[in-house]
């Protein structure tokens, strides 16, 4: 979805061309992912970070193109609503000093946005949902007007043929029902991509999809949608329900777009992308000129442009990556965690991930066994909702296993074993111990980004009316941001 695309509008038969080149795709990927010494190489790191532009007052600015041409920065590009950016970072080794190397690029693209934006007396914000979002902002016309946005909304509701429904509960539960995707574009995440050789990407793969659901309930800032008190991380209920091509998701056999996922990995990257195709009707029918048979039988790397395709458009929270560039290779896209609050909360939180896959992954054989499937997708859910008070079910070595803890406790007893995977990945001792002191300090003070909304919330309401008041946190949010410093240092203050 990172390309635009030369059309927008699609026959029936542009559908079965898509399908059929989609299972020569597969098939093309299933002989490269078999060659020997495919992708092997030394692990690395990207990043996306997804942004709000918003104007003098707070609220959502629709410029997105118009700031973009102000700025010649290929890491920036558009996203789906006509408020957002989103900012890319060039890979980096994973040994040495990676998340430095990512704070100072990401630093970087955000003081470029920023400058980009000022022209139109326009901020950015670094936050899951903006709180000061309204019903208004997220109609159709909010779609960034380019094809691939207007085809991807035209694919889902060729599918759907009825209005989104939208049901999110929590201190003030929220229901509604939207015509457009614009609602996706409420969420703005930052999303680790981390390389891995294919022979060790089921374990990876299984151990990442564990190690989400403690990292997420202490890394939650998107506790408010249209001005309701929701989950601690909003996002994940509303992702799913914001593009959900299934007329009636209770009735409807078909998995969901937006998904934690099915089952284990039992065989590799391969049968990711298969579920996409098996699971999930085109959205985007674009057939490329490449022969992806011919271009294997050949000796060279396809770029299944079709395949990579389709597969952006089913969402799972970890996410499976083919790449052709460098010869060809395999990542894990971790998609679950906001952005925000400052980035280096955000890098504290994906040294905490990527830490703790990588650790977990040594066990995972074991522990696909002692914790089933349906439990971690629960987990994700429950630390979703919850946050540090989640109840999480975690393997013990007395029975019974798995047993429920406290995500806050949880996340203490899992930090030394982050550490432990950083370190013998090569990451430098200095960077890691900062980090996750930042995850360990955030734990002992029980302030995420979504407890310190809520608290100066509270605050503030004592003596505003809500929508004043979820303003005035706002700019206390961006100025507090604008600092750098990790938000468990935040004061509260009304």
């Amino acid at each position: 979805m990172g390309s635009d695309i030369d059309r927008d509008h699609f026959s029936e038969d542009d559908y079965a061309r898509f399908a059929a080149r989609l299972d020569a795709s597969v098939q093309a990927l299933r002989a490269v992912l078999d060659r020997p010494g495919f992708g092997v190489g030394a692990p690395s790191i990207g990043a996306e970070l997804e942004l709000f532009l918003i104007d003098s007052r707070g609220r959502s600015l629709p410029l997105n193109r118009a700031v973009l041409a102000q700025t010649f920065d290929p890491r920036v590009t558009v996203e789906v609503n006509r408020f957002n950016l989103e900012c890319n970072t060039r890979p980096v080794p994973l040994a040495g000093r990676p998340f430095t190397a990512l704070q100072h690029e990401l630093e970087d693209a955000v003081r470029e946005v920023a400058r980009a934006a000022a022209p139109f007396d326009g901020r950015v914000a670094m936050i899951g949902i903006l709180p000061t979002l309204e019903e208004g902002d997220l109609q159709s016309s909010s779609l960034t007007d380019l094809r691939r946005f207007r085809a991807l909304s035209a694919g889902i509701r060729r599918i759907r043929d009825r209005p989104f429904q939208v049901a999110i509960e929590g201190d003030e539960p929220l229901a509604l029902s939207c015509d457009d995707v614009t609602f996706e574009g409420a969420n703005t995440s930052f999303q680790i991509h981390l390389r891995v050789d294919p022979a060790d990407f089921a374990r990876t793969y299984n151990a990442a999809q564990i190690a989400t659901a403690p990292v997420l309930a202490v890394a939650g800032n998107s506790p408010i949608f249209l001005g309701h008190r929701l989950w601690e991380e909003t996002r994940i209920a509303l992702f799913r329900q914001a593009v959900d091509d299934r007329g009636d998701p209770d009735a409807d056999w078909r998995p969901a777009r937006v998904s934690f996922g099915h089952g284990w990995a039992r065989g590799g990257a391969f049968e990711l992308f298969a579920e996409s195709v098996a699971h999930h009707p085109p959205l985007l029918p674009i057939v490329a000129d490449e022969d992806p048979h011919a271009c294997v039988a050949a000796g060279g790397v396809p770029v299944l442009a079709e395949l990579r395709l389709h597969h952006g458009t089913v969402w799972r929270w970890n996410r499976a990556v083919y790449d052709p560039a460098a010869g060809g290779h395999l990542r894990i896209e971790l998609r679950a965690l906001p952005a925000g609050p400052s980035v280096l909360d955000m890098l504290a939180n994906a040294a905490f991930l990527v830490g703790l896959t990588l650790r977990l992954a040594r066990d995972a054989d074991r522990l696909v066994v002692a914790l089933t499937f349906g439990q971690a997708r629960r987990n994700f859910y429950a630390a979703a909702r919850a946050g540090l008070d989640a109840e999480l079910l975690w393997p013990s070595d007395d029975p019974p296993s798995p047993r429920p803890i406290r995500a806050s406790d949880l996340v203490r007893r899992l930090l030394p074993l982050a550490r432990a995977g950083l370190t013998e990945a090569g990451v430098e001792e200095h960077e890691v111990d900062r980090l996750l002191g930042v995850v360990a300090a955030r734990v002992a003070s029980r302030m995420t980004g979504a407890r310190w909304q809520r608290r100066e919330l509270a605050v503030l309401e004592r003596r505003l009316d809500r929508r004043t008041a979820l303003a005035a946190m706002l700019e206390r949010y961006l100025a507090c941001a604008a600092g750098g410093a990790p938000v468990h240092t935040w004061p509260i203050d009304g």
